[in-house]
């Protein structure tokens, strides 16, 4: 059948699949070939392909890891924005930050899957207004963001954004505060950008070397995973957070079916999780 001026027949859906299940636990679902056509049209054209057959030969047959890299970062490349349904962070300054420095020690923060950094860099500037708040803070603050795709934390490691991109979730005042303006788009500014730290992750692979943290965002990323994979995925990262340690996942999202290790609290300004004992 053809979708999107490319031939993707039952075989080479089935195939593709496994191929993505595999390599960065992304579960496609039936008849999805739509999304597949939309987000491979581009490279598929780019490398001569005519089908999407063409393109799983190339992949077997190569081992070429830039082309693997490539098709993974066409299909596991999400929207994102500043502030993401706001509440977390909000929660984050009012809430986490004050438990977690009545503790007096370092606080480590860590934005899974954290795409062109809208995520990591909304938390660094949480920390920074929350810092600069009285009483003065003596807990240091560091964060860390992770993501499965390089052109996606090259952009995040720029810190540069179009004009619309920064619209998105972000007040005049940050906008203001946060960014210089700049002849090819709105740049990060140091204090804010310097707060965070890239490493490429496969969330598929173990993350023990990360060390442990107090926080963790995982916000609408394992939608699409299948429940097995989550259930490893929750049960390392509880394994990577102390008792009492905080996990915001997506609004939507549910971890209960997946793992015991994490309690619901409530708050006023929304819901989050907590690390048992």
């Amino acid at each position: 059948m053809i979708w999107g001026g490319f031939v993707i027949d039952a075989q080479d859906y089935a195939e593709f699949a496994r191929f993505l299940s595999e390599c960065c636990g992304l579960v496609l679902g039936e008849n999805r070939q739509y999304l597949v056509a939309s987000r491979l049209s581009r490279l598929l054209g780019e490398f001569g392909y005519q089908k999407v057959e063409d393109l799983l030969r190339a992949l077997r047959q190569s081992g070429n890891p830039t082309l693997k890299s490539r098709v993974i970062d066409a299909m596991t490349t999400n929207e994102t924005s500043w502030f993401r349904d706001g509440y977390p962070f909000e929660i984050l300054r009012q809430v986490v930050l004050p438990e977690l420095e009545a503790r007096k020690k370092p606080i480590r923060i860590w934005s899974a899957a954290c795409s062109s950094g809208q995520e990591p860099y909304s938390i660094a500037m949480v920390v920074a207004e929350w810092e600069s708040s009285f009483p003065p803070k003596s807990s240091p603050v560091s964060i860390l963001a992770t993501d499965l795709s390089e052109s996606v934390l090259a952009e995040a490691r720029s810190g540069l954004y179009d004009g619309l991109s920064i619209v998105r979730g972000l007040t005049p005042e940050r906008r203001q505060k946060y960014f210089d303006t700049l002849e090819n788009g709105h740049r990060i500014k140091p204090d804010i950008q310097r707060r965070v730290r890239f490493q490429k992750l496969n969330l598929m692979d173990s993350f023990s070397l990360l060390g442990k943290f107090d926080v963790v965002f995982c916000r609408n990323v394992l939608i699409y995973f299948s429940a097995d994979t989550k259930r490893r995925i929750f049960d390392g990262m509880a394994r990577q957070m102390d008792p009492g340690g905080y996990l915001f996942v997506g609004a939507s999202e549910s971890v209960s079916s997946y793992t015991e290790a994490f309690e619901i609290v409530r708050t006023p300004q929304g819901s989050l999780l907590r690390r048992r004992p």
